[in-house]
């Protein structure tokens, strides 16, 4: 697992205001893999919370019938698209294994004071880039938004709307700092939990509006308000950690120089998905609904890659800095052996399901309001293209932890500009060819591309290869998915059959359809899961051996024959 914070009576050796002791307790080596449920139950939590938001928001907003629908969720990618390249992405990459080095070799001490000068490099950084983006917004917009101008009073509200969330960049981009000094320590719980703040306050501003545009306001204004509560929570908890992290004027010190070095590069490597995304709004906002309709897809293809490729990517990082620092290259390439047959028996299964039921699934969630069928049936479309790429989505977060681990920005910078460059050409081709969904298939099939350099260059550097056993597993998850995906694919086709008798027993409060794809999607887990353990893909000790691990115990392997 990763870095525990010292025990008490070692922080105890100093006065309080003293500088910590120049060396560390060894780590406490836990369950990569535990680390990792802890954050994807929290993420869970916060993912239920926010599909609960977008329910709310799409029956308040609509989508192709509103001009406030496509507006907002331009405000809200905007400042997403940098909070995820800089604040959570590069920036974490660059500075989790610094960090986690320096607390483990040189003591909290100077650990806090590299964050507290990266944190103050940040703040500057994220502030500045907020205040020209809010000026430059009229003009950004013919940029990221070019569909718009042919409606004046869209592009208009989409630039005030987009101006007010845009202070949301720098409270996460703090957030994120002190989230990987709580990673660092071991500590995951606030880190999977804070983002559930957005979700609260969205809800209790959007929820009472009776007015499109007056709830897109609302929620543009809660954007704001929710960042300054996330940021304060995750600074609090990182304190309560031991990681006493203070607030200085900016220096631009060596280590601050290799920091900054290492994460342009980063930047550009966890740009990839963003950039491509961000790509295909620049497509889809040449159809009115198209935004709402990426939006949406987006909730139900991210939940795999949060729950899975993140939750195992923050686990992972600091972990693999931790063992290599060590020289321990067994723990290494057991941590990636886990990660990597752990998160493909996650998103393999979740993609034969989107790919199974993709209207079915959106109908069921979100058509209500004034969001319609019609919304759902062209979301849909986007989905089942985003399905086929979701593994490719998570195993990206599960592999550049493998390349950021040895300092190492560069190559997954060079494989991202490949994969946007595919993005960019594809979806435009595909755009013309088969519409809208040709912007999900371009960025699954750049997703792919990516993760196969990626594995070629970890391969031929022998930084990491799949064993045989390793590959078999990953062929019986891949079986055990196809299998429940048939299933769902036909439960699907008879779905009008399956509602009749929904409706039959006459149910209060809840519709057929939100019953059917509920019941579907239980029994797609419940089958897969006895697939999966019939198959061989996972066994009941690894889940064990995984989750069961003690502090101050090696890491026990798992079974992979």
């Amino acid at each position: 697992m990763s870095q525990t914070p010292p025990t008490e009576s070692a922080r105890d050796v100093a006065a309080p205001g003293e500088p910590a002791p120049a060396s560390s307790p060894a780590p406490r080596r836990g369950g990569m893999l535990r680390s990792s449920v802890i954050f994807a139950a929290l993420t869970l939590f916060s993912r239920v919370l926010g599909l609960a938001r977008d329910l709310v928001v799409t029956a308040k907003l609509g989508a192709s019938l509103t001009i406030a629908a496509d507006a907002y969720y331009t405000a809200l990618a905007f400042p997403n698209l940098f909070r995820r390249i800089f604040a959570e992405g590069a920036f974490a990459a660059a500075f989790v294994p610094g960090y986690a080095k320096r607390l483990e070799g040189e003591g909290e001490a100077v650990a806090n004071q590299y964050a507290a000068d990266a944190a103050a490099g940040l703040a500057v950084v994220t502030v500045a880039l907020t205040l020209v983006a809010q000026a430059a917004m009229p003009w950004l917009m013919y940029v990221i938004n070019p569909g718009y101008v042919d409606d004046p009073d869209k592009f208009r509200l989409a630039v005030i709307l987009t101006q007010i969330t845009m202070p949301y960049l720098p409270c996460m981009a703090i957030a994120a700092l002190f989230s990987g000094v709580l990673n660092a320590h071991g500590r995951f719980i606030v880190s999977g939990f804070y983002p559930t703040i957005l979700n609260v306050v969205m809800l209790a501003v959007v929820w009472p509006q009776g007015d499109a545009i007056t709830a897109a306001y609302a929620a543009s204004v809660g954007v704001g308000v929710a960042g300054v509560g996330q940021a304060a929570l995750v600074i609090w908890a990182a304190r309560k950690a031991g990681a006493r992290v203070r607030f200085v004027r900016p220096r631009l010190t060596p280590d601050m120089k290799a920091l900054v070095r290492r994460a342009v590069p980063a930047a550009i490597a966890n740009s990839a998905t963003q950039i491509n995304i961000f790509v295909s709004g620049i497509l889809a906002s040449q159809v009115a609904g198209a935004r709402v309709w990426l939006n949406v897809a987006d909730r139900l293809y991210q939940l795999p890659m949060s729950l899975v490729g993140v939750a195992i990517g923050v686990a992972l990082l600091p972990r693999l800095s931790q063992s290599l620092r060590r020289g321990d290259g067994t723990d290494a390439k057991l941590v990636m052996d886990q990660g990597l047959v752990f998160g493909l028996a996650l998103s393999l299964p979740a993609a034969a399901a989107l790919m199974a039921m993709p209207v079915y699934l959106i109908d069921g969630l979100f058509t209500r309001g004034a969001f319609v069928f019609a919304d759902a049936a062209a979301a849909g479309a986007l989905l089942f293209h985003y399905g086929w790429g979701t593994p490719a989505f998570v195993l990206q977060r599960i592999l550049q932890p493998a390349f950021f681990a040895r300092d190492d920005t560069r190559t997954p910078m060079r494989f991202a500009l490949i994969s946007v460059a595919v993005n960019i050409v594809a979806g435009v081709a595909l755009f013309f060819v088969i519409g809208v969904p040709g912007i999900a298939a371009a960025t699954s099939l750049a997703a792919w591309i990516a993760v196969i350099q990626m594995l070629l260059a970890l391969w031929r550097r022998g930084d990491y290869r799949p064993s045989p056993q390793v590959i078999s597993k990953i062929l019986r998850v891949a079986a055990a998915s196809l299998v429940m995906g048939a299933g769902l694919a036909f439960a699907a086709m008879n779905r009008p059959a399956i509602e009749a008798v929904i409706t039959g027993l006459d149910l209060p409060l809840i519709g057929a359809k939100e019953i059917g794809i509920l019941t579907l999607s239980v029994a797609g887990m419940g089958v897969y899961g006895l697939l999966v353990l019939a198959f061989g893909g996972v066994t009941r000790a690894e889940l064990r051996a995984a989750m069961t691990r003690r502090g101050g115990t090696p890491a026990a392997p798992v079974d992979l024959g």
